[in-house]
C-alpha cells in the first residue's frame, strides 16, 4: 500500500484520483439517502393522522413522495455533484449563498416557515458534525490532499455535513410539500441519515487510506506564538484538550505561572490542601493542580496588598493564632443555613454594587456559626475555604459587574453565590474543570439572564425557567452534585427550543437588514437616474411630476426585483428617455406630430405601477401628449396636469429593528488603526465581539451578516435582536475608543474568571 505524502509524486501516480473519490463519494451518500424512502411515507402517515385540519396537507405530501420520489434522490445527488464542481472551480459553495438562491422572489423576505427548515437543514448538518466527529476529522485532512495545492480560499469539503444538509433542504424543495411537511422530512433525516453518515465517512476514509491518500492539514504559519497567551483560538482549543480539562483563560495564565514564587510554610499547606481532592481522583493534577495553586498564591498576595494598603486585619481575614479553623462539616452546615434561609444582607448584596460579596458572605458565616453554638471570636476560616469564598465572591462580583445583567435576573443570579461556594468547597475542580456541570449550569443560566429584560413573552417565561431552577437548587443541593448535573441538562434541553426562536429572530434581522440596504441602494440608482435626466433646462410640470413620482417608484421597485441588469431598468429608463425626447422635439417646434405613440404601453406599464386602472393610465398619457403638444406650440396655457395620482408608499421590505448603538456622527474624518480595519473585514459569520456601552457594560455579540452591498456588519445580541450595524473602519474607531474588544470566551465562567486575574494580578505583583 502507498504511503507517501508527497502530494506532487501522489497526482503523478493517481492523475484521475479526483474524479474517482468524487465518484465513489457522491454514490455512496445518494445510495444511503435512497433507502429512507418507506420511513419517509410512514412519518407523512403518521403526521397527517395527528394533524387535524392540516391531515390533507400530509396526505398530499405523502402522494407527491410517492410520485416524484426519483426526482429527489436525482436531485439529492445533483446537488453533491455541483458542491464538487464548485470545488474544482475554486469556488467553494457557501450555505448561506445556497439558502439565498432558493428564493424564488428576491423582493420577498424569508418567512417564518422558511427560517424554521433552515434552522432544521442547520441542526441536520450540526449533527452529522458532531456525531461523526473523529471520522470526519480524518476525512476533512484527507480531502485537502485531493483537493491539491494551493487548496482554495473557504475550502468545505464537498460531501461534509454542510453540503449534506444543504442536498437534503434542495432535495424536497422541488416538490410541492406544505412547510410543515418539508420540515417534518429533514427532521426524519437527522434521525435517520446520521447513524449512515458515521459509517459512510468510515468507509472514504478506508478506501482513501488504500488509495495512498494520507491526512494532512493545512500548513500553519511558520513563526508559531511563543506563548499560550500570544496563540490564535484553534491552538487555544487544542491546548485545553492537551490539559484534560483545564479552562479556556488558563492559558493566557499558564505562560506567567513560572514565574510566581514558590509557596512556603502555611501557605504551601493551603495551596498543597486544594490539589489533594484533584490528585486523590487522578484527574491531571500536574495541570489543574498547578492552576489552582497559582490561584491560591494570588489571592494571598492580594490580602496582603490589601492590609498593608491599611485594611483592618479583621476585614481581611489574617489568622489570629488563638483561634482554631472551622471544620468542613461545619462550613457546611452553616453554608446550607444560608443557602436554605439566606441572609437579608445576601438577599440585597447583588444590586449594591459598591460592597464584595466574599466579604459580605464571610461575615454571615461567622454570624450564623454562632447560630449553631460556635463560640464567637474563637474560630476562623481556613486558608482553603477563605480562598474559596474569596474566589466564588469576586467570580460573581465581575460577572455582575461587567455583564448585562439587570434587574429580577440580577437578583436571580445573586442567590446562586451560596450554593456556588459550598460546591466550590466540595470539589475545587469547579474552577479549573470547563465540562464540570456547576459551570455548565452557571453559563447556561448566565446565557439566559443576560439582556433578558423580560419584555417579551418568550423572555417572560425564560426567566421563569431559571426561577425554578434556582429554587430547586436551593431546595435540593444538599453535599452531592449530581443536582447541578440534572438540572443542566433539564434547562440545556429548555434553552435549545429557546434558542430556535432567537435563531428565527436573528435571521429575521438580517434579512430586515439586507431588505433595508437593497432599498437604500435601489433609490440611490434612481436618485442618479433622475438627476441625469432633469439637470438640464426646466421641464412641463405634468413631465416632471411623471418623472417624480410613477417613474421614480416604477425604477425602485425593478431595481429590488430584478437588480441593475434586468431588462425591466433598461426598458423603464428607455421609457424615459422616449418621453424626454419627445420633449426636445417638441421645443423645436413640431407640430401636429402624433405624441408619444411608440413609448405608449411603457409609459402605462409605469403609471400601472402606482396602482392606476387602465382608463386613468390612458388620461394620463393624454395629459403628457397634451403638454408634448402645448410646448411645441408655445402656447403653456394648454398645457395639462396629470390626473390626481394614488398616493405612492415607499417600499417597504421590512422594519428594521432600532440600533441603540450609536457608532459614529458627525464626522467626515475616521481616526482608525488599518490594521484593525482589515481585521473586521476579514471577520468570519459567528464571531463574538464585546461592546462595552458607556457605564462600561459589556455586552457580548454576534456577527450575523456582512452585507454585500455595503459591506457593513451586523451585529446581534444573545437575543438575536440587532445591535449595531457599522463599517470595518467605523468598528475600528470604537476599538479606540475603548468601546469593542475581542470576546474573551462565550462561556460567563471563563471570561468572569478571566476577570478575577486581572483584579488580582496588580496586587500580586505589586
Amino acid at each position: 500500500m502507498p504511503t507517501s505524502t508527497n502530494i506532487a509524486d501522489r497526482r503523478a501516480r493517481h492523475v484521475s484520483l479526483p474524479g474517482q473519490v468524487r465518484e465513489r463519494a457522491v454514490v455512496l451518500l445518494a445510495e444511503l439517502f435512497a433507502e429512507l424512502p418507506d420511513p419517509f411515507e410512514e412519518l407523512l402517515f403518521d403526521c397527517a393522522m395527528n394533524a387535524g385540519s392540516r391531515k390533507d396537507a400530509f396526505l398530499d405530501a405523502a402522494g407527491e413522495l410517492r410520485r416524484r420520489r426519483q426526482e429527489i434522490f436525482m436531485q439529492f445527488h445533483e446537488r453533491l455533484q455541483q458542491s464538487w464542481d464548485a470545488l474544482q472551480e475554486g469556488h467553494p459553495q457557501q450555505v448561506e449563498d445556497a439558502f439565498a438562491g432558493s428564493l424564488r422572489d428576491p423582493l420577498s423576505l424569508v418567512t417564518d416557515q422558511e427560517l424554521e427548515l433552515r434552522l432544521a437543514t442547520r441542526s441536520l448538518a450540526e449533527t452529522i458534525r458532531r456525531e461523526c466527529k473523529d471520522a470526519l476529522a480524518e476525512l476533512d485532512a484527507r480531502m485537502i490532499c485531493v483537493a491539491g495545492d494551493p487548496v482554495p480560499e473557504g475550502w468545505r469539503n464537498p460531501v461534509g455535513p454542510e453540503q449534506v444538509g444543504m442536498a437534503v433542504y434542495r432535495s424536497f424543495a422541488i416538490c410541492d410539500f406544505a412547510p410543515e411537511a418539508r420540515l417534518e422530512l429533514i427532521q426524519l433525516c437527522e434521525a435517520r441519515l446520521v447513524p449512515g453518515m458515521a459509517r459512510a465517512y468510515a468507509a472514504l476514509n478506508e478506501w482513501l487510506a488504500q488509495a495512498g491518500v494520507e491526512p494532512r492539514m493545512p500548513a500553519r504559519p511558520s513563526s508559531a506564538p511563543k506563548t499560550a497567551a500570544d496563540a490564535p483560538a484553534h491552538d487555544v482549543a487544542e491546548l485545553d484538550d492537551e490539559v484534560a480539562g483545564a479552562p479556556r483563560w488558563a492559558s493566557r495564565f499558564l505562560d506567567r505561572i513560572v514565574g510566581l514564587p514558590p509557596a512556603s510554610g502555611a501557605a504551601a499547606h493551603a495551596g498543597a490542601a486544594a490539589v489533594v481532592p484533584l490528585q486523590d481522583q487522578g484527574d491531571a493534577p500536574s495541570v489543574q493542580g498547578v492552576l489552582l495553586e497559582a490561584l491560591h498564591y494570588l489571592l494571598r498576595q492580594s490580602r496582603q496588598a490589601n492590609v498593608g494598603a491599611g485594611e483592618s486585619v479583621a476585614a481581611a481575614g489574617v489568622d489570629a493564632p488563638h483561634r482554631r479553623d472551622l471544620s468542613q462539616h461545619e462550613m457546611l452546615s452553616v453554608l446550607s443555613l444560608l443557602q436554605t434561609a439566606p441572609a437579608a444582607s445576601l438577599s440585597t448584596a447583588a444590586d449594591d454594587t459598591g460592597g464584595s460579596l466574599a466579604q459580605r458572605l464571610k461575615n454571615e458565616v461567622f454570624d450564623r456559626a454562632q447560630q449553631l453554638g460556635v463560640e464567637p471570636g474563637t474560630v476562623r476560616l481556613s486558608p482553603g475555604d477563605e480562598d474559596v469564598i474569596d474566589l466564588v465572591g469576586m467570580l460573581f462580583d465581575v460577572m455582575l459587574d461587567e455583564r448585562n445583567i439587570a434587574g429580577r435576573s440580577r437578583e436571580l443570579i445573586g442567590r446562586l453565590l451560596v450554593p456556588f461556594v459550598k460546591a466550590a468547597m466540595l470539589d475545587r475542580r469547579l474552577f479549573v474543570q470547563k465540562a464540570h456541570p456547576a459551570r455548565r449550569l452557571l453559563n447556561a443560566l448566565a446565557e439566559a439572564c443576560e439582556g433578558n429584560d423580560g419584555e417579551r413573552p418568550a423572555a417572560r417565561q425564560l426567566l421563569a425557567k431559571v426561577e425554578e431552577v434556582v429554587e430547586r437548587l436551593l431546595a435540593e443541593f444538599n453535599e452531592s452534585l449530581s443536582i447541578f448535573l440534572t438540572l443542566e441538562e433539564e434547562f440545556r434541553a429548555y434553552l435549545e427550543q429557546y434558542r430556535r426562536g432567537i435563531e428565527i429572530a436573528e435571521r429575521r434581522a438580517a434579512e430586515a437588514q439586507r431588505g433595508q440596504e437593497r432599498l437604500e441602494a435601489a433609490r440611490a440608482r434612481t436618485r442618479a437616474e433622475l438627476q441625469q435626466r432633469v439637470s438640464g433646462a426646466p421641464l412641463p410640470q405634468a413631465i416632471k411630476d411623471f418623472l417624480y413620482q410613477p417613474w421614480a417608484h416604477h425604477v425602485t421597485l425593478t431595481v429590488l426585483r430584478e437588480g441593475e441588469q434586468g431588462d425591466g431598468l433598461r426598458d423603464a429608463l428607455a421609457a424615459a428617455d422616449a418621453l424626454l425626447d419627445e420633449m426636445a422635439e417638441a421645443r423645436r417646434n413640431v407640430v401636429g406630430k402624433p405624441w408619444l405613440q411608440q413609448a405608449r404601453p411603457a409609459l402605462r406599464t409605469v403609471f400601472a405601477g402606482i396602482g392606476m386602472t387602465p382608463d386613468a393610465a390612458d388620461h394620463a398619457v393624454d395629459a403628457l401628449c397634451d403638454t408634448l403638444q402645448s410646448v411645441a406650440e408655445q402656447r403653456p396655457e394648454l398645457e395639462k396636469a396629470l390626473p390626481e395620482l394614488p398616493p405612492v408608499e415607499p417600499p417597504k421590505p421590512a422594519r428594521p429593528a432600532a440600533a441603540p448603538l450609536q457608532v459614529v456622527a458627525g464626522t467626515d474624518t475616521l481616526d482608525f488603526d488599518a490594521g484593525d480595519a482589515r481585521y473586521f473585514r476579514n471577520l468570519p459569520i459567528g464571531a463574538w465581539l464585546d461592546f462595552i456601552g458607556q457605564d462600561n457594560k459589556v455586552q457580548p455579540c454576534k456577527l450575523s451578516w456582512v452585507s454585500p452591498i455595503s459591506s457593513r456588519l451586523l451585529f446581534v445580541n444573545r437575543n438575536g435582536v440587532n445591535v449595531c450595524v457599522a463599517s470595518p473602519e467605523e468598528l475600528a474607531v470604537m476599538v479606540r475608543l475603548g468601546r469593542l474588544r475581542k470576546h474573551r470566551s462565550e462561556s460567563a465562567f471563563d471570561s468572569a474568571m478571566q476577570g478575577v486575574i486581572d483584579r488580582l494580578e496588580p496586587a500580586a505583583v505589586g
